[in-house]
Formats: C-alpha cells, structure tokens, sequence
C-alpha cells in the first residue's frame, strides 16, 4: 500500500501546481474554441482585380496549350504518311484507303477527289483542305476546267441569239457564242487570235486556239466557214528587223535566229522557198509561215 500511496498523495505546493495546469489547460482550450483567429479582411472574389489575375492566368494557358501544338504546314495529300495522317484526326480506315489507292499508280487532285477516296468527313475536309498543295500543273488544269465548265453553263442559259455573220473572219463574239461550249471566254480568245493572225486563212487555224476543244473547234466549222479570205500584211524578210519577223504567229525565237543567220550567209534571199533551206525549219508550217512573208 506504501507505493501506491506514495503516487497520490501530493504537498500542498504539489497540489496547487497541478491545479494551476488544470486551470491553464481550460483557458487555452476556451481561447481556441471562442476566439475568432481567421482575417477580418476578406477578398472579393468577383472583383475586377480578381477576374483580370484569372483572365491573364487563362491566356497564358491558352498560350502554352497553342504552342504545344504541332503546327501544320502545306502539303501534297497524296504523300500522307500513317503519323502524318494521324496528326491531321484521320481515322486509321481512311488513311489506309488512301494509301490503297496510292498503290494503284494514281493521285488525287482536288480536294473533291481526296474526300472521294478517303471518305472523311466534311469537317475535317474543311479543316485540313486549306493546307492541301497540289503541283502547279495540277491547279492550272483545275482552272481551265472550271473555265471550260462555266462556259458549258452560260450557253445553257443565255438566249438565244440571231447571227450575224457565218464568216469566220467576221463572226463577232456573240455569233461565236451560239456554239453549244463556247461562253465569253473562248469568244474572246477565237477573237484575238484571229486578230493575232490578221485573219483566219485556214479553216483548221481554229485547231490553234489555246485550249478549244476539239469537239468544239468542230462545231465552229460546222457553222462558220471562210467566206472571204483575209488581206495581210506582209514584210519583206530581207529588210525587216529581227523584231518584225518575230511578230509572226508561227516563228518562236530560235527559227527567228536562224532566218536572220540564213540571211547573213547568202546577203538576199531571192525566193521566200529559200526558207527551207534552212536547217531545222518546220516544213510542216511553211505555208502558214509565208503568209506574212515575201523575198522581194
């Protein structure tokens, strides 16, 4: 009983000390529960400062999701790798039709043919499209097709229109319109050229119009004819400048160059027939060639 007494029994200084504690122990338990620690300053958090802090935040996270992605530069389509694909959000069915296509030895050429093979859809068309880069070539045949088309289409839709002339060499514009695929356009261009050539002298000359139609060039004939040749001017090719005789429809500047050596060995050409001595000359143009040309 001795040891245990001796571990309850206290003075009566031991006492008070524990007392004390007690009481201290309550004090700081009241402080903690009662006493109000937090800042009586509060932020608002829908203040203008506050939603400029989180707007400034949003751009730069905006800014750094941007950078992080991969940039897409112009492209030929028909060179789309399996990554490349990929990177684009083609479906891996799409990419492999493309590539099966690709085995066959043939390329698509617009944007219309790629959506054909491939089959995505036009969202995704509409976004990748844009960065499409055909060959050059390619988009000018795009062109003269959508020219060709447009032609189509105003014949179908014009009136009809009186002629005035079934001369080739006088036929205006409007006549030239008549004919089923010739709009405004290759209107024009049979006009210039006929002007270029001072004269149709030739029927099959319509055949030179760039980029006619064959099929059409043959429905022009079959309306206009020659009916009265054309008066042209020609230059005598022993005194004209080179710039001159480079005016002719039918001389590029190589056979301009060697007319002019021609002339340099012999001093004069006596006959215009001459021209085919000359080594290389287009036998095949001849009559066209003489037609803006004499010797004396």
């Amino acid at each position: 009983m001795n040891i245990f007494k001796s571990h309850f029994w206290y003075n009566k200084s031991q006492r008070n000390g524990i007392f004390l504690l007690v009481v201290l122990i309550l004090i700081f338990q009241a402080i903690i529960v009662f006493v109000d620690f937090s800042s009586e300053e509060k932020i608002a958090t829908n203040s203008p400062e506050v939603l400029a802090f989180h707007k400034q935040i949003d751009s730069l996270k905006l800014a750094e999701i941007t950078a992080k992605k991969p940039k897409i530069f112009p492209f030929n389509p028909n060179y789309i790798s399996d990554a490349k694909g990929e990177q684009l959000g083609m479906s891996l069915e799409e990419i492999d039709r493309l590539l099966a296509y690709r085995k066959t030895n043939k390329f698509v050429n617009s944007k219309k043919e790629f959506q054909k093979v491939t089959k995505v859809s036009d969202s995704l068309l509409n976004k990748i499209s844009p960065y499409f880069k055909f060959p050059d070539w390619v988009v000018k045949r795009s062109q003269t097709s959508s020219s060709q088309e447009e032609n189509r289409s105003f014949y179908s839709k014009k009136p009809k229109h009186k002629i005035s002339s079934t001369d080739i060499n006088k036929a205006t514009a409007k006549d030239f319109q008549t004919i089923s695929g010739i709009g405004p356009a290759f209107s024009e261009r049979i006009i210039k050229y006929r002007k270029k050539l001072q004269g149709f002298s030739y029927e099959n000359q319509i055949y030179e119009v760039w980029n006619l139609d064959k099929d059409i060039a043959n429905k022009v004939l079959n309306t206009f004819k020659i009916i009265e040749k054309p008066i042209i001017q020609k230059i005598n090719v022993n005194t004209a400048t080179f710039k001159e005789v480079l005016k002719n429809p039918y001389i590029d500047y190589e056979l301009c160059k060697k007319i002019f050596n021609y002339r340099d060995e012999v001093a004069e050409l006596q006959d215009i027939k001459e021209l085919t001595n000359i080594k290389g000359f287009p036998l095949d143009k001849y009559d066209r060639i003489v037609l803006y040309l004499v010797a004396k």
